[in-house]
């Protein structure tokens, strides 16, 4: 499952640049959602079909299990492979495809666009809130069978509406490769560094070609990264076409070519900044249920016990709950004091967001640090602490809020930031930066692991009480402190697309 987790966050890359290149958003949404329902309809199939799984453990004495067939396991790998391709057409071009039906070159357009994404997460979150209660629920305690098939039968549906709104979709035709674009741009700045770039009116002797049925916004020329600028000179050996194109596009490139590479530039240096910040995000998703299923989970004294993966809803209802305040409370009240359209600018709500899961890293280790203090000592396996797991609900909380700016904030800069003809790879960014989190994150634990075996004990032993999970929770969230400050740099140094000052 792993691989398979890993493999759906990477897979948003490749169909972001099929998308961006050849095919167009609608059409990625369209096939990679039949897809995404063929594999789920499949996954139902092997819940369903005795002969698509393997048969119940004998139970007795010793329980004797049959593995799968190689038939059945076939089966299975190929409704994963749907499902990938689902998640590598979907999940890049959802969001950018709402956000074209907006105009971003009025105030109502660019407002738009901002609320949309944020009502874009708030309903991803109340969808995954569902999943992660009601249908483990009916998978766990009435069928697995009806489990798969309410999805998948949900999947159907809204492949229907999809469909039923092509007429009225504003569908933004691609324009060729963006990445080989950017290639061309590189290569032939390597090519000319040789070459003197000329100090005044640079933007008007640089070679400044304009494709005639581009819809494509201009960039205006901009002065930093100016070696980039260099792709652009145009020397007495560069042929130039009829129609007035550059005969070697590796060799010289047109203006705009070069600006949009330098907002993808730009853009990487904070993008990095997010990958400490996703891997500080998983850290509720794994310990945190560790933490819960060493605490006293019950709702009343022998009551009902709240299984250790529902904590997990407590950061999703944040994150709901605080998504809609802000988007109708908050920003209208910030928009008078800083009359900003989204109240903050898009580096500020990251930058809360990051600020805000170094404080819920330190809310986890204290609140790990009294969990321990209450667990009884002198036990055969691992003891369960007289806290309550609800103890655990300030830090899901602050999290769910950190999650409100920056998640948000990330989906938001990456489609405002990038070149309008990567406008799905932008929805790929936030995707690409979990899976890279989530090997940084296991390097991270494998390193904690090997250090901290000897000694005073195993930091992560598989028995919290005698671990010490808070130190691990400590060095995360100092981690996330010098990330901050490489944030804030970052974040300092950075100029939006469109403007040549630089921007706090």
């Amino acid at each position: 499952m792993s691989v398979f987790g890993g493999t759906a966050n990477f897979a948003p890359l490749f169909g972001a640049f099929l998308s961006d290149s050849y095919f167009g958003r609608y059409k990625t949404i369209g096939f990679a959602s039949i897809c995404s329902l063929l594999g789920m309809a499949m996954l139902t199939l092997t819940a369903t079909i005795d002969k698509l799984h393997p048969p119940s453990c004998q139970m007795g004495g010793v329980a004797t299990c049959v593995g799968p067939s190689p038939m059945q396991l076939t089966f299975l790998f190929v409704s994963f492979g749907f499902l990938i391709i689902g998640a590598g057409g979907i999940r890049p071009c959802n969001l950018a495809f709402g956000a074209d039906q907006f105009n971003p070159n009025i105030e109502s357009g660019k407002r738009g666009i901002s609320s949309f994404i944020n009502w874009y997460n708030f309903t991803f979150t109340l969808a995954l809130m569902v999943s992660v209660t009601l249908l483990v629920h009916i998978q766990s305690n009435v069928s697995w069978s009806v489990g798969l098939g309410i999805p998948t039968c949900l999947m159907l549906v809204s492949i229907v509406i999809f469909f039923m709104g092509s007429r009225i979709y504003v569908k933004v035709k691609p324009e060729g490769s963006p990445l080989t674009s950017v290639a061309q741009v590189l290569v032939a700045a390597i090519i000319n560094r040789r070459l003197k770039l000329p100090e005044d009116d640079a933007h008007v002797r640089l070679f400044n070609y304009l494709p005639p049925n581009s819809i494509i916004s201009i960039l205006p020329y901009t002065e930093h990264l100016r070696f980039l600028n260099k792709a652009a000179i145009l020397t007495s050996e560069d042929q130039i076409n009829i129609d007035g194109s550059p005969a070697n596009p590796w060799k010289l490139c047109i203006i705009q070519q070069v600006e949009e590479v330098k907002c993808v530039m730009r853009v990487l240096p904070i993008w990095a900044s997010a990958i400490l910040y996703h891997v500080a995000i998983n850290q509720q998703a794994s310990f945190g249920v560790l933490q819960a299923l060493q605490a006293d989970r019950h709702v009343r004294n022998g009551g009902y016990e709240v299984p250790s993966a529902s904590f997990a809803v407590f950061q999703m209802i944040s994150l709901t709950i605080w998504i809609p305040i802000y988007d109708r409370i908050v920003v209208p009240l910030l928009r008078k004091f800083t009359r900003r359209e989204g109240g903050l600018t898009l580096l500020q709500r990251m930058g809360a967001g990051l600020f805000l899961t170094t404080v819920a890293l330190v809310v986890s280790a204290t609140t790990e640090e009294y969990r321990k203090h209450l667990a009884p000592t002198n036990t055969n396996g691992p003891a369960i602490s007289s806290m309550s797991a609800f103890w655990l609900v300030p830090q899901l909380a602050i999290t769910g809020l950190a999650e409100g700016f920056n998640s948000v904030g990330q989906m938001e800069f990456y489609y405002q930031q990038l070149p309008e003809n990567m406008r799905s790879v932008a929805g790929a960014f936030y995707f690409f930066g979990m899976a890279t989190a989530s090997y940084v994150d296991g390097l991270l634990v494998s390193l904690v692991h090997e250090k901290t075996k000897g000694g005073s004990g195993d930091w992560l032993a598989e028995d919290l009480n005698k671990g010490k999970l808070e130190y691990y929770y400590y060095l995360i969230a100092a981690l996330g402190v010098f990330n901050f400050v490489y944030f804030l740099v970052c974040a300092y140094w950075y100029r939006y697309k469109g403007d040549d000052e630089r921007n706090v």
